[in-house]
């Protein structure tokens, strides 16, 4: 049986120093004193026990060099932190004669209730570097000499970790960086955790450590000597993460006492206890929100240093990838530079003019870029004179760029460190940072946030069946800023007081969206979103097979454009509460109700229908126009269905009416225009045979591609038919002649100047090129109970050039007028539905057969079928 080297003497004088330490973090709550006296009290036991030994004559004076290792070596050990120490030995003979012996000292720790973990080395053990345990190798960095033989210590720093680091240094950085990014992983990246570790998690003291460990190392690399401590940072890097540092100290002091063990987890309860104490702000009382900002603050500075080493750190080693990834990093954009992956505003950039600032970050979102330390500082100071009224009113171009842009978040969240977004959207700043507690949500309220809008945009990258279809509904959307500015704002009203976020998120972005200069029907969408963005949730548990249930949310929702982005900001919005949130079985809910309300929308299409004055709500969309022209705009509306004046918004209705009071002139009025990635070509002109079919067929012969068609005709004839369609050849592009070209064959052919037919052969030279990659069965069905006007006819075919012209042409030739016309494409396949009639009603059975079968025979003629 060992017997114990240290005394009662030893025990009373480190347990009462731990009492005094703790008395002292009580009143003064100053962390760096807890760490530091702890380790002098561990320093004196070591001492007192080594010693003791020496006495005893079991060990020579001389034999060992007994060396404090990570956070021990740096002095910082907190009250419940294990104590690491090495053995280092001249040779393996020193090393068998005497490591029994010293391992009472290592028992005595145990007896005290100190964690200690000890490890025996020779000098030469010590040079080696060994991949699958580099931890060893790093905590020699943070190495400290307590008792022994000294010399030995110092050869060890003088010259084994010197070799080491010369030899294997750089793949110690790599192994350190590749072990940091999976820590990162498990913590989601980001430091915005409503309970977050202050020890492991992002910004935590483990990435402190992690910063002073690639800091030290790369710089030896370059001098070929040991760094000062004091000047691993430029100096005032330096000053904020050593505030910063302090803070974290001291909260984990706080946490270590608060819980009686190393548990370094910042619960709601220890959040409330932390706040209320003042822990790491001079024992000041703040409110709990308050404080975890000050928390998060902190935690910011310590990421951004930590991150910045990481990413001038290649991940793996150098490869031809790498190479031109390096020789990108260094490209410049006339004005601003990137350098290891950073931007970098050189020297007099006009940070306190909004458009260059705005820039920045505009070139964040679309680039996989960072903002440099140095430049977020630059920024930060510039704000206080930036004309920050100015910049809110000419906000929108900028931002709808930033949000439409793949790295949209990573700009976002750049933005807000920076305090910018806070200054252009003071309404964000009551979520900055915001802790809303409850079971569900991992994250704050911004975080969440900016994960949703991440969420989408990486929906593009997926390769899962179940989510890649979430990926086709968002190429379809026909203005994607609209979703990601309602994902940006939805949780805004979580900042203020009450009950019902989603009114005051609503009446917050209100205020938002005027100063933003939307247009009507823009704002008016981004309101239905946030104002609904529970509702689809809602509806995934309930019936969704139950028609009633479908026809009371379709009903609520409007039109299939608002469908879509509705059912993607609800994939967004659950999939950012927390990483399990959005299950494969959840996603297939979600798309269970996306289809029920697609299909319900396109069956009752032309249920209502406007005749005589406008309803209310139609009403208050025009509210600013003359008594006259309310007039000629019912007339134009009557007979038209309500989905028409569901799908567009005020602005373009009143065109459409513009045109048609043209009809006078021109009998056929044209408008092309660019949308996006397509063209949108809008005709009004009056109903005859043909005329759909030959719109599509004009289109088909100059080579587009039609993806999505709207077709509606009023009470008096009037048609507007809008087709969008893709320039496949880029004729338009390419010729900006062309348009008039284009605009004149089709009004040539409508009038009835030229043939069709003479069209086609003059055009011949257009080829469809489409390559089938995915086999569409084609399905023909005819619905005569939805509508009680039309008889619907619903085709699922593979998308070919020409294939919308060779169905509306079938259905010419057999006298079926097009009521309304929803075509539309997902992917490879498309999803045509046409409300048809003959002679005003419903089509006879006879012509339901024939409109089939002629169908069928002409796809397969074409090989649709």
């Amino acid at each position: 049986m060992s017997v114990l080297l240290s005394t009662s003497e030893v025990r009373e004088t480190y347990e009462d120093g731990l009492a005094a330490l703790r008395k002292d973090f009580e009143t003064s709550g100053n962390g760096s004193a807890v760490v530091h006296g702890r380790s002098q009290l561990v320093d004196e036991v070591i001492g007192r026990c080594y010693q003791r030994l020496v006495e005893q004559g079991s060990v020579p004076s001389n034999c060992v060099a007994i060396v404090a290792l990570g956070g021990y070596g740096r002095s910082t050990l907190f009250p419940h932190s294990d104590v690491d120490l090495l053995f280092l030995f001249k040779d393996a003979k020193e090393e068998a004669s005497y490591k029994d012996a010293l391992s009472r000292v290592y028992l005595d720790l145990w007896d005290l209730k100190i964690r200690a973990s000890a490890t025996a080395r020779t000098v030469t053990e010590c040079g080696r570097f060994d991949p699958e345990n580099m931890e060893f190798t790093v905590s020699m960095l943070d190495s400290r000499f307590l008792l022994g033989d000294q010399e030995l210590f110092e050869r060890v720093r003088a010259k084994t970790l010197p070799s080491l680091l010369r030899k294997s240094g750089r793949t110690l950085l790599a192994r350190v960086a590749e072990s940091a990014r999976s820590r990162h992983h498990k913590f989601a990246n980001t430091i915005y955790h409503l309970e977050p570790n202050v020890k492991e998690g992002p910004g935590g003291l483990r990435d402190y450590n992690l910063a002073c460990w690639l800091a030290l190392v790369s710089q030896f690399l370059q001098t070929n000597t040991w760094p000062d401590e004091g000047s691993l940072f430029e100096p005032r890097l330096q000053s904020e993460l050593h505030s910063a540092v302090e803070f974290l100290f001291s909260l984990r002091a706080f946490l270590h006492y608060r819980n009686g063990r190393d548990d370094n987890l910042l619960s709601w309860e220890a959040q409330d206890a932390a706040g209320a104490n003042g822990v790491g702000i001079g024992r000041h009382a703040m409110q709990t929100a308050q404080w975890m900002r000050a928390y998060f603050r902190n935690a910011r500075l310590v990421a951004g240093a930590s991150i910045q080493l990481l990413e001038e750190l290649p991940a793996k080693k150098a490869s031809l990838t790498a190479s031109l990834s390096g020789w990108r990093s260094r490209r410049s954009n006339g004005e601003l530079s990137v350098v290891a992956g950073a931007i970098v505003l050189p020297k007099g950039y006009a940070t306190t003019e909004y458009p260059a600032l705005l820039n920045v970050f505009d070139r964040m979102a679309r680039e996989d870029v960072r903002l440099g330390i140095d430049a977020q500082r630059a920024i930060s100071q510039a704000l206080p004179i930036l004309n920050a009224t100015e910049a809110r009113q000419s906000l929108w171009p900028y931002l709808r760029r930033i949000l439409t842009s793949r790295h949209a978040a990573a700009a976002l969240r750049a933005m807000r460190d920076c305090a910018l977004l806070d200054a252009l959207i003071p309404e964000f700043k009551l979520i900055d940072a915001l802790v809303i507690r409850d079971f569900f949500h991992r994250y704050t309220v911004d975080e969440h946030s900016f994960l949703t809008i991440e969420t989408i945009h990486g929906l593009r990258d997926v390769t899962s069946e179940w989510k890649r279809r979430f990926a086709e509904i968002l190429n379809e959307i026909e203005k994607p800023e609209l979703l990601f500015l309602s994902l940006l704002l939805h949780d805004i009203g979580k900042g203020i007081e009450g009950d019902n976020h989603v009114a005051a998120s609503l009446t917050s972005a209100r205020e938002v969206l005027v100063r933003l200069g939307l247009l009507p029907e823009e704002r008016e969408a981004v309101e239905f979103l946030i104002q609904n963005h529970l509702e689809m949730s809602a509806a995934m548990r309930r019936d969704v097979f139950e028609a009633k249930v479908v026809g009371a949310f379709a009903e609520r929702v409007g039109t299939p454009e608002m469908l879509k982005m509705l059912t993607l900001l609800t994939f967004g919005d659950i999939s950012s509460v927390n990483p399990e949130a959005m299950t494969e079985w959840k996603a297939e809910n979600l798309w269970h109700v996306y289809v029920a309300t697609s299909n319900f929308l396109n069956r009752h299409a032309d249920e209502e229908r406007v005749h005589g004055r406008l309803d209310q709500e139609s009403a208050a969309k025009f509210k600013t126009l003359p008594a006259l022209l309310i007039k000629d705009l019912e007339s134009f509306l009557d007979g038209l269905p309500q989905r028409y004046l569901r799908t567009y918004g005020s602005e373009q209705v009143l065109k459409h009416l513009e045109l048609a009071s043209r009809l006078w002139q021109q009998p056929v009025q044209l408008v092309l225009a660019p949308h996006r990635n397509l063209y949108e070509l809008t005709v009004v002109t009056k109903d005859k045979p043909f005329l759909f079919a030959t719109l599509a067929g004009a289109l088909s012969a100059w080579g587009m591609e039609i993806v999505k068609a709207n077709a509606f005709s009023n009470s008096k004839g009037t048609v507007i038919d809008c087709f969008y369609f893709k320039d496949r050849f880029r004729t338009l592009d390419l010729n900006p002649s062309e348009h008039e070209r284009l605009k004149k064959d089709i009004s040539e052919v409508v009038s009835g100047g030229r043939s069709l037919e003479h069209l086609i052969r003059a055009r011949s030279g257009f080829k469809g090129t489409n390559r089938v990659r995915v086999k569409v069965e084609t399905r023909v069905t005819i619905d005569d109970e939805s509508s009680a006007h039309s008889t619907l006819l619903e085709v699922v075919a593979q998308d070919r050039p020409g294939l919308l012209y060779r169905m509306a042409e079938v259905l010419a030739e057999l006298k079926c007028n097009i009521e309304i016309a929803l075509i539309d494409t997902e992917g490879e396949m498309a999803l045509d539905v046409f409300y048809l009639t003959s002679s005003g009603g419903k089509l006879p059975q006879s012509l339901q057969d024939s409109v089939r079968k002629a169908l069928q025979e002409k796809l397969q003629h074409h090989g649709q079928v």
